[in-house]
């Protein structure tokens, strides 16, 4: 079995997903030292207490997650589950290394590419030649494209979206309506519903619903999909450890621990 150093990791992963041009809600790498080498990295989305314990339980000597810890705004204080957590980590010589705003916008391996790529969305391209995709939105996180041919509607939409992520999602607006354009952003981002409305699309996708979107995709005419946090990102993480596995030769797993939120 391969084994690399972690700042080999971390350097890889710094050059690849850029953190410094993120202005983020929480640190991005490495968040809690371990062990100094890693021949096993458990991946998931979140560094929950739970993928901690199966990490260890698996020989991991490293976790890397979309959601991290210390967000800006939170507690500082190592206290109760946050405790908890960094105790075990701790215990068991795991590096905990986050990567947050920097692996939804990664145009490859990103939350907002794989989703695209699982539900054959057909993201717009910059046309320089480049290939890359064509971002609008606050930090340029919002995508836009098109739907597969077979997604003609918003039950449409809703049907394709329980059959491939295996959960029901929360459609808001006409259900027969013809759709064509649509704009997603992983996770979080029901804030960033205006900005696609002012963007022309048909629909919305992203994790989340807050009470005011209801009434802003009523009065627009735009549809809106909430799809889950947790469900729509799940991917770009398994993506980035696969290409981690392939760069470096180590074991690394994805662990999936279903959050309905």
């Amino acid at each position: 079995m391969n084994k690399i150093l972690v700042q080999d990791l971390l350097s890889w992963l710094d050059l690849q997903l850029k953190p410094a041009l993120f202005q983020d809600y929480a640190p991005n790498g490495l968040q809690l030292q371990g062990k100094p080498e890693i021949k096993k990295v458990i991946t998931g989305v979140t560094a929950s207490a739970r993928l901690l314990e199966i990490a260890a339980e698996r020989d991991a000597d490293a976790v890397l997650v979309h959601h991290g810890w210390f967000w800006k705004g939170e507690n500082p204080c190592i206290v109760g589950s946050k405790f908890e957590r960094v105790a075990l980590a701790i215990r068991h010589g795991l590096n905990v290394i986050g990567y947050h705003l920097p692996l939804d916008a990664h145009p490859q391996w990103g939350n907002n590419a794989q989703l695209a790529r699982v539900l054959g969305l057909v993201p717009d391209r910059v046309d320089d030649g480049s290939g890359l995709p064509s971002v609008f939105g606050r930090g340029g996180l919002i995508w836009s494209g098109q739907l597969p041919p077979q997604v003609q509607t918003l039950s449409d939409l809703g049907h394709t979206i329980e059959a491939v992520m295996g959960r029901k999602p929360l459609l808001i607006g006409n259900t027969d309506r013809p759709l064509r354009r649509i704009a997603w952003c992983t996770g979080g981002a029901q804030g960033m519903f205006e900005e696609a409305i002012d963007r022309g699309v048909d629909v919305y996708l992203t994790g989340e619903a807050s009470e005011q979107v209801y009434h802003q995709a009523v009065e627009s005419g735009v549809a809106y999909v909430g799809a889950g946090h947790h469900a729509t990102e799940r991917y770009g993480v398994q993506a980035l450890g696969e290409a981690i596995a392939q760069q470096f030769g180590v074991n690394v797993e994805f662990v999936d621990i279903d959050n309905p939120v």
